[in-house]
């Protein structure tokens, strides 16, 4: 496979930039975007394998870039905060079917009701889940990702919100994507299945930080 790439960027709290960055789902996924070459066809995010996610730590919230492109870290307006990239294949590299992992994946699970349905109990076209039904929707993604869920842990988030298009024009759109933050411990069943959905992400919104599923060994496990 391709070499990927995760970058840890920990913004600086007195970084207006970074603030502005953070509290914006769209802001952020063109700061992040602004790291790579601009000549990546018409769905550039997709093309260099660009996920990510906000986490927290004791000192603050930080951001984890996922992407088949190492960033230019330069990039980054002066003061914005401290980086640091690594490559993530000898870890993929290193990964065996049966073997036990943790993981982690702020997703956004929904479900899309029929247009039969929709009519009649009035839904949107797009309906977020919570409680079991978001963890029955994680057992069917991590499924499909050739893992065998252990235990899970769910927590809802708030949703990531901001406006593409300009600001006051015709084109312009509110985005907000249900976000859920699910983290447990699994079993691998298939590689090439687990491999292929951590270098493409799972579910919606993945511009906008949700979708990229990261793991760590899990030790003394088998």
């Amino acid at each position: 496979m391709s070499t990927l790439w995760l970058t840890r960027i920990t913004p600086h709290p007195a970084s207006r930039d970074a603030r502005r960055d953070l509290a914006d789902a769209v802001t952020l996924h063109r700061r992040l975007m602004s790291l790579f070459p601009d000549n990546a066809g018409p769905d550039p995010r997709a093309a260099l394998g660009v996920l990510h996610r906000i986490d927290d730590a004791p000192t603050g919230p930080y951001v984890l870039l996922q992407s088949r492109h190492q960033p230019d870290l330069a990039r980054l307006p002066q003061h914005y905060g401290q980086a640091v990239t690594r490559e993530l294949n000898p870890l993929l590299a290193a990964l065996r079917s049966g073997a036990h992992i943790h993981f982690r994946c702020t997703a956004s699970p929904v479900r899309k009701p029929g247009a039969t349905t929709r009519a009649l109990y009035n839904l949107p076209a797009v309906v977020p889940l919570n409680g079991a039904h978001a963890n029955e929707w994680w057992q069917r993604q991590a499924d499909t990702a050739g893992l065998k869920v252990l235990t899970l842990n769910a927590q809802p988030l708030d949703s990531a919100t901001g406006t593409r298009g300009q600001r006051g024009s015709s084109d312009q759109q509110r985005i907000r994507h249900a976000r859920t933050r699910f983290d447990g411990t699994a079993a691998i069943i298939d590689l090439d299945l687990l491999r292929t959905k951590i270098t493409e992400g799972i579910g919606r919104g993945k511009a906008y930080g949700c979708g990229l599923l990261t793991i760590a060994p899990s030790r003394g496990a088998a």
